[in-house]
């Protein structure tokens, strides 16, 4: 448990030392963060009517806040670290220490996450607080479910980045696959729109896959468009899907490793 500690520790201040880069994304996401809520404004405003039950403007200009300011939590675009490390070489080494290999990656990658949660996330929706009336939690109940979904959230789409990283142990370059990950998180996730936004049938669909639990139930459990049983639901299903992603990652990776090869040296 220590080694797994230094590890995100070690990350998390390797991410602090990134002053211009991060205060760059920060005002990057919410610049096109109020691109958004305004686009979002100015059809709730030409067609009220044509709103979801339930899902207000509030709500949705909440849900769009806190998608830009998810971005760095989940890392949904960006995260290269194992590719790069297996195309080079470099996972060599990892593969000789004695921890975890999957769990070696997710401190890392935990460590990131935690930084990113104060150097974007909260400054993000401070800011937006301040332009926009934004709705939260509505109970200590809601706010608790809220911060388990969040944390799935971040486990769902490191163990999904880390499976599509680890598909490189078959190829000398596992770029495409991310991308193909990249891809998936754009459009299925929930990012672009709240998922309640999609015809019926898409949106009922995409709500017992994967995709959703990264960033449309931690959204909408926080803007109050999921309470109850329905958002206790909805963490059933990314608590199933983290599970289940974590088991086929690891058989991944044990098949993997029996035929690594690498290029570099």
């Amino acid at each position: 448990m220590n080694a797994y500690l230094a590890l995100a520790r070690a990350s998390l201040a390797r991410q602090f030392r990134y002053r211009g880069a991060n205060l760059a994304g920060l005002i990057t996401n919410f610049f096109f963060g109020v691109i958004r809520v305004s686009v979002m404004v100015a059809l709730y405003n030409a067609n009220p009517a044509a709103a979801p039950a339930g899902y207000d403007l509030a709500k949705a200009v909440t849900y769009l806040a806190c998608a830009q300011a998810i971005i760095g939590w989940v890392a949904l675009w960006g995260w290269w670290d194992l590719v790069r490390a297996l195309k080079g070489g470099e996972v060599v080494a990892d593969l000789q220490r004695p921890i975890d290999f999957f769990g070696l990656w997710a401190a890392q990658d935990f460590g990131r996450a935690i930084a990113q949660l104060f150097l974007r996330a909260i400054p993000i929706m401070l800011a937006f607080a301040l332009v926009y009336p934004l709705v939260g939690p509505a109970d200590i109940g809601q706010l608790l479910i809220f911060i388990l979904s969040f944390a799935l959230a971040w486990f769902l789409s490191f163990t999904w980045r880390f499976l599509f990283s680890i598909l490189g142990f078959w190829v000398t370059d596992g770029t495409g696959f991310a991308r193909l990950a990249i891809f998936s998180a754009t459009f299925f996730t929930g990012f672009l729109m709240p998922l309640s936004l999609f015809p019926d049938a898409l949106a009922g669909v995409l709500r017992w896959l994967p995709f959703a639990g990264m960033v449309a139930t931690p959204l909408d459990v926080f803007s109050n468009a999921l309470r109850g049983p329905e958002a206790l639901v909805a963490v059933a299903v990314q608590a199933f899907w983290a599970l289940a992603l974590y088991a086929l990652a690891q058989a991944t990776f044990t098949a993997g490793v029996r035929r690594l090869t690498t290029q570099g040296g």
